[in-house]
């Protein structure tokens, strides 16, 4: 059996350090977990094989809706492996009881309601933000250089070579670099 690990953070501000797996194969995703729109995860799915298991440090990491959720635990499970999460000590191998499917389908939908929670004051705050600066929101201010990303592709650094320099993921220099036409 071998183990593969899944983390995922939301934003660059978030430390991926908290999911600690051990010294296994992780894939890991910068990514919001509303949808399965995520490259990591769609790498780690295609590369399950049977009687491998899955470890994700929580529920909520994997996805943030229920059906998503049932949806790739059931992919995994299609392929003879399993999915551990650590947080909560469940594992489903695909023969789960009555007992794990319902623990499954709870937890998911707590992780639901706690996205809907977080649209929801995200929304408030961005009304109060409206109100307060005649109707404009201009949201967060940019967490990186675009112009110094830019700078240092022109200069003739790699992409990989940027992201470590400047602590970013490689997707976001490539979004930069698609921007810029570097």
């Amino acid at each position: 059996m071998t183990k593969i690990g899944y983390t995922r953070i939301s934003t660059t501000d978030q430390n991926i350090d908290r999911q600690e797996l051990g010294d296994i194969r992780v894939f890991e995703d910068q990514a919001s977990g509303k949808n399965t729109d995520r490259p990591a995860l769609k790498e780690m799915l295609a590369y399950v094989r049977e009687d491998d298991e899955v470890v994700v440090f929580s529920i909520d990491r994997l996805a943030r809706n229920l059906r998503d959720l049932e949806d790739i635990i059931k992919e995994v499970n299609s392929k003879g492996a399993s999915v551990t999460f650590l947080t909560e000590r469940l594992t489903f191998s695909g023969s789960d009881d009555a007992m794990s499917t319902l623990m499954l389908q709870m937890m998911g939908s707590f992780a639901q309601f706690e996205r809907s929670m977080i649209l929801k004051r995200q929304a408030e705050g961005i009304a109060i933000a409206k109100r307060a600066n005649d109707g404009r929101y201009a949201g967060r201010k940019a967490s990186i250089d675009r112009d110094l990303v830019g700078n240092m592709l022109k200069a003739g650094s790699s992409v990989t070579a940027v992201a470590k320099a400047l602590n970013i993921s490689r997707q976001s220099i490539y979004r930069i670099k698609a921007d810029v036409g570097v």
